[in-house]
């Protein structure tokens, strides 16, 4: 503003009828106002040209933006943010690029998500890094856990979800709505999704029931049962949740997208909302870990294919054979040896060690202790 003091309008108005008067040169009236010769000579054009309109302020945005976004593609990106609530502008760009609707930044649609007035979740901070582990091919690791309980709102009981995600693609192999946590029904979810899909070659597990013993040692009727199928099993650490760290991010994902309404009324609408849910995380919704990719693009079934009755048991030559007793101990050269009360009935082989009086204890491929002759056992 120019020494008059005046709001910008007036002072616009005061200079041209000034300088329309003749008295003042253009050149002192600049110096007078503040302004530069050329903004003096604008002021009077405008005014000449339009009147006290052509004086009023004028956005400086350009009338054309090539970069700006067209109303259907913001109405895309509201349309997918309706669909899937806690996405983000990362999310979906990767979707809407996948899709060939738009081409868009994380920040665009960001941008068109606050414009839109839509409530936007905070960045969480990023802690150290940290080294990831992934299996090196499909199926070669699978994880399997219970996602809690949830309350059903009609029919009497609980919802279980039952997971099961493979750890190199993030595939989600199994999302089931038990109704309990029982042997038979895992066993019947997991035959279900071996027929489907063919066999892993390890799965990854906790310690808890129905796949453990909870310190009472690592097999379970279960585990055991999958042994038997030729599949490989681990447990997670004690009290390290971590351990399983992909199926406990996808419970936090199902959670937050899947499981945050009103509870299902029994296990029928529950079953319908997760299978349509886990197509669209399968199928559609992009994944961080995989670049931006959807699980489906890295992940392909298993060729070793389900068979309802397991293979029979091939010693090795040098295998010694013992069948566990009740209360799941074996005898060697007149002591009773501790194996697992999972195996009563079970055969298991004690294969040589390096050292004299020294076997390796193994049911089919599993390996389960060392036998050491020269020490007493309980």
């Amino acid at each position: 503003m120019g020494v008059w003091g005046t709001g910008a309008l007036e002072e616009k108005l005061a200079f041209v009828r000034l300088a329309e008067g003749g008295e003042i040169g253009i050149t002192e009236l600049c110096r007078r106002f503040g302004i530069g010769r050329s903004c003096g000579y604008k002021w009077l054009a405008r005014w000449q040209a339009q009147g006290e309109a052509g004086l009023n302020e004028r956005s400086r945005r350009p009338h054309l933006s090539p970069h700006a976004s067209s109303p259907e593609v913001e109405a895309a990106v509201l349309a997918l943010r309706r669909s899937h609530p806690v996405w983000g502008g990362r999310k979906i760009a990767a979707v809407l690029a996948r899709e060939g609707k738009a081409q868009l930044a994380a920040s665009t649609v960001t941008n068109i998500l606050r414009r839109a007035g839509v409530p936007l979740q905070h960045d969480r901070g990023r802690g150290a890094a940290w080294q990831r582990f992934e299996a090196a091919a499909p199926n070669a690791l699978w994880q399997m856990d219970f996602k809690g309980h949830v309350p059903l709102s009609v029919a009497r009981g609980r919802l279980y979800p039952f997971t099961v995600l493979d750890d190199h693609s993030r595939y989600s192999i199994a999302l089931e709505a038990c109704g309990d946590q029982r042997e038979e029904t895992v066993k019947a979810r997991l035959v279900k999704a071996f027929r489907r899909h063919g066999l892993p070659h390890r799965i990854l597990c906790d310690n808890g029931s129905p796949w453990g013993t909870a310190g009472q040692g690592p097999l379970s009727a279960l585990t055991v049962w999958l042994i038997e199928r030729d599949i490989a099993i681990s447990h997670s650490r004690p009290l390290h949740p971590q351990t399983l760290g992909k199926d406990e991010r996808f419970h936090r994902t199902l959670k937050a997208e899947a499981l945050a309404g009103p509870h299902f009324p029994d296990l029928v609408h529950a079953q319908a909302h997760l299978d349509t849910w886990r197509s669209t995380y399968n199928l559609r919704r992009p994944h961080e870990a995989l670049k931006g990719a959807v699980p489906a693009e890295r992940y392909t079934p298993s060729p070793r294919s389900y068979c309802e009755d397991p293979a029979p048991f091939e010693p090795a030559p040098d295998d010694l054979l013992r069948k566990v007793c009740p209360h799941g101990r074996i005898k060697l050269q007149g002591k009773a040896y501790a194996i697992s009360r999972a195996l009563i009935g079970k055969t298991v082989a004690l294969r040589p060690g390096q050292a004299d009086g020294e076997y390796s204890v193994f049911f089919r491929h599993h390996y389960l202790k060392t036998i050491d002759l020269s020490e007493s056992e309980p």
